[in-house]
């Protein structure tokens, strides 16, 4: 069998003289705490804090960046575990994992590979690579580790060292796992609600009515005008920020905020409950939302993190069948600059508003977010995301935009997953990337020794905390 064994200088730079200075850079940061205040890991994990079903169920049923590949190579989905047309997987959490053993090959060269061979040598102990050969003994081993009250969620929360932890929440949630954490004191982590507004902002979209009459529940405010729905999302947001949470994020296809006049939106949403709604005033009410979550957040202080310019559901009989977040949402072209003009003229310089900018689509790191955040005080660039977050693109991110923006209006490391286990070899991976870039800098003279040390510790503390308004 081959050792899995991660190399203690994976990601640094081949020069013997920049590689110890990366290493030194990387070893003054590699037992920070974590700050996560964007991601996926349900609060009810930690507040119920039962012992993870099984190997399959923890590590590769809900994790798309996983369960997308091995679809790419021919497994279906519902032999991964994924519910079929609401009809539970069939497939146990053994035969699961060898599936995963059986295409291990698929993840060279991946950051998923990556992050499985550091969360499986330094998370759970396991001393050889997943193959075919050995899946069941690995399975019995992660099995009886997963059994033991070490591996429990808070446990493992702790063991972590993650300080902050954000999780993403409809703003029609009760928050009631939150709350549990919040009212226990044997638990001392920080676990906080994000406010996500996106499944509101869609008046097209199937059930939309029916989530307003939800929404309208939880706020006890009448949504079926759109000035009432804005009075509902106002009150929720406020719910979200008593709770601890100190953003929102939005989700939406591209970053256009023209406002529309209240008559307008007003007339729209009538149109979308009784029927009558034409696609293109439907672009115009999303549009118009995305002004108004802003002008929100330069009203509450809530941080906005925008992530536009992602297709959604690509393929549709995959959606039919198993749903979003099932591993075909594909990047889109994006832009910034313009579409975001109204919102930037309005708030951009407002002391209170603050945005944080995602995308996708990486080139435009140097052609439009970090040149705003260059200049606006509101406006922080967002680290790579999702199809971004793999070393090589972390390293370009870091030369995009450094030129414009410094590191001071970035975000810091955002690890956006649901896969509770892979945090620390996400964070960690970054930070090994940051390591190597700031190395380059000292060597070639740009950036003093001490100076570089400054930053690898800011990157992954002051700020996040700042940028997230994390205290």
């Amino acid at each position: 069998m081959t050792a899995l064994a991660p190399h203690p200088d994976r990601l640094f730079p081949a020069d013997p003289a920049e590689r110890d200075l990366a290493r030194r850079l990387h070893a003054a940061v590699a037992d920070a705490p974590i700050y996560s205040p964007h991601g996926h890991v349900p609060a009810a994990m930690l507040a119920d804090d039962q012992p993870f079903p099984d190997p399959a169920a923890l590590l590769i049923t809900p994790d798309h960046y996983v369960t997308r590949m091995l679809h790419a190579v021919g497994v279906p989905l519902d032999a991964l575990g994924l519910a079929r047309g609401g009809v539970p997987s069939p497939a146990s959490g053994r035969a699961i994992w060898r599936t995963l053993c059986e295409h291990w090959d698929a993840f060279l060269g991946t950051p998923v590979r990556f992050w499985f061979e550091s969360e499986f040598s330094e998370v759970f102990g396991l001393a050889e690579q997943p193959s075919a050969a050995n899946a069941d003994a690995l399975y019995d081993q992660l099995e009886a580790t997963l059994a033991s009250p070490e591996f429990r969620p808070r446990a493992l929360f702790d063991r972590f060292r993650i300080a902050v932890l954000a999780t993403t929440d409809d703003p029609a949630d009760d928050l009631e796992a939150h709350a549990r954490l919040a009212a226990d004191p044997t638990f001392t982590g920080r676990v906080i609600p994000t406010f996500r507004a996106d499944r509101y902002m869609h008046p097209d979209e199937a059930g939309w009515a029916t989530r307003l009459r939800t929404l309208a529940e939880r706020a006890d405010v009448d949504t079926s005008s759109y000035a009432g729905l804005l009075e509902a999302l106002r009150v929720r947001r406020a719910a979200f920020a008593a709770a601890g949470g100190t953003a929102t994020d939005t989700g939406v296809v591209d970053a256009g905020s023209e406002p529309l006049e209240p008559a307008e939106a007003s007339r729209i949403h009538r149109a979308a409950l009784d029927g009558s709604l034409a696609a293109a005033e439907a672009v115009a009410y999303r549009r118009n939302m995305l002004y108004r979550l802003a002008e929100m957040a330069a009203d509450d202080g809530l941080v906005m993190q925008l992530h536009p310019g992602v297709h959604r559901n690509h393929h549709r009989p995959t959606f039919d069948a198993y749903g979003p977040d099932t591993g075909h949402d594909l990047p889109a072209v994006g832009a910034f600059t313009e579409p975001l003009t109204p919102i930037l003229r309005d708030f951009g310089t407002n002391p209170t508003f603050r945005l944080v900018l995602f995308t996708v689509d990486e080139t435009t790191f140097s052609r439009e977010i970090a040149p705003l955040a260059g200049f606006y005080p509101s406006v922080y660039a967002g680290a790579p995301w999702w199809f971004l977050d793999t070393p090589a693109a972390i390293l370009r991110y870091r030369r995009a935009v450094t030129d414009s923006a410094g590191f001071t209006k970035t975000s810091g490391f955002i690890d956006d997953t649901r896969a509770f286990c892979s945090i620390p070899a996400r964070h960690d991976m970054s930070r090994r990337v940051d390591a190597s870039f700031l190395a380059s800098l000292v060597v070639t003279h740009q950036l003093a020794e001490e100076d570089a040390f400054t930053i690898a510790r800011r990157l992954v503390d002051d700020i996040p905390r700042t940028t997230f308004r994390l205290g």
